[in-house]
């Protein structure tokens, strides 16, 4: 009996102690910080950006370089691969996907998928899009490069094509338990969540709040909250892990206006979700995104010296949106630098001269002049054929 209560006595005193070891462990590996600025803005996590989805301009940010477990916000990347693989037709839709033992045995999030188990492309999208199952993206990867770490190559391939430079994946899913290398910044995640927004359609998958599969027999409810509670909600991807803490990528569209919000390392979901709104409404309340609009009217005319003809018009070949502070588009002043003439031979789309746009002092475009046309050079026979039509006029 006395030993049994020595023993009861030990553990009283051990658990508190070993709570505390368990809390700081994870306090470590999240090391969760307080961001405030001179924006109001307040953000529980390790890292954040904001970004404007249509520009690429970041409109805020806090550690957005520090690379962190993405959890599963990395699903974002194979969501991408999914929408261009779809786009270039290697694969559709109704594509049917045979589970492999590998896909069966995912843990974490998953839609319990049995080896040998048949679903179509659509059907494993919306796992991996609203519900982030695991099994689910496998399953996809393998049918797409035919076992997941092809699939992942493809995933370090895209990922530097987009100049994510801070990233590496070693899975699809983002489970982190056996390595220390899946690791990413809230920067680069801002990155690829703008290209998977270029497809219109992951909006598909990315908005829905509920959802089943199986005949009704399996449901899906979408693990961002956001796409329910906060209103312009367009997707993206939450992520948690014990490494990792809780992530987010958050996207929303109001007035013409996309904004990216990507929280990574917070201690709690609430604060991921808070500090997404917080960075989302910032954004939408200081910000507004401009297509200039220059009157090419304004554009002189070039002469051309010994050409076939005497002169070529120029022009803007894109214009590219712009993200300014609320107000500034009225202070939009252009500026022309073009060149009076240019030697013949011309070619079409050279560059003649610039266009560039500022707000107050602050240079928001630069834009090419280029030959709408191409104009070769002037021949003898051409100087001949001139002459002579000038003879007959005269005559």
């Amino acid at each position: 009996m006395k030993k049994i209560l020595s023993i009861l006595i030990s553990l009283i005193l051990i658990l508190p102690l070993t709570a505390n070891i368990a809390c700081a462990v994870y306090e470590e590996s999240v090391n969760t910080v307080v961001q405030k600025t001179d924006t109001g803005i307040t953000v529980n996590a390790r890292s954040a950006v904001l970004m404007d989805a249509s520009t690429g301009q970041v409109l805020f940010s806090a550690n957005e370089h520090e690379r962190l477990y993405p959890a599963s916000v990395t699903k974002i990347m194979p969501l991408l691969l999914f929408m261009e693989a779809l786009d270039e037709g290697r694969i559709s839709l109704e594509d049917t996907v045979t589970a492999s033992p590998t896909a069966a045995s995912k843990g974490g999030s998953q839609i319990w998928l049995k080896e040998g188990e048949q679903m179509t492309v659509d059907e494993l999208l919306r796992a991996t899009a609203i519900a982030s199952a695991n099994d689910a993206c496998t399953a996809l990867g393998e049918h797409i490069a035919g076992n997941e770490e092809a699939f992942v190559s493809l995933m370090n391939k895209r990922a530097k094509e987009l100049g994510m430079e801070n990233t590496n994946f070693v899975n699809c899913s983002g489970l982190d338990d056996d390595t220390t290398e899946h690791l990413t910044t809230a920067y680069d995640v801002a990155l690829m969540s703008k290209e998977l927004l270029s497809h219109d359609r992951i909006r598909t998958y990315t908005t829905v709040w509920m959802d089943t599969l199986r005949n009704g027999a399996t449901e899906l409810t979408n693990t961002n909250r956001l796409v329910r509670f906060y209103s312009g909600t367009t997707g993206l991807k939450t992520g948690t892990t014990s490494k990792a803490g809780y992530c987010l990528s958050a996207s929303a569209e109001r007035d013409g206006l996309h904004l990216i919000a990507v929280i990574l390392g917070a201690q709690t979901s609430d604060d991921r979700f808070e500090g997404a709104k917080a960075l989302l409404n910032y954004g939408f309340a200081n910000f507004e995104t401009v297509r200039l609009s220059f009157e090419e009217a304004q554009i002189p005319p070039v002469k051309v010296i010994r050409g076939l003809r005497s002169e070529i018009t120029a022009g803007i070949k894109d214009v590219f949106p712009v993200t300014l502070s609320k107000g500034e588009a009225d202070k939009i002043e252009y500026t022309v630098e073009i060149a009076e003439n240019v030697q013949a031979p011309v070619e079409k789309n050279q560059i003649l001269g610039k266009v560039t746009a500022k707000a107050g002092d602050n240079i928001i475009g630069q834009y090419s002049l280029i030959a709408e046309d191409s104009v070769r050079k002037l021949t003898i026979f051409d100087c001949a054929e001139r002459f002579l039509k000038s003879l007959t006029k005269s005559a």
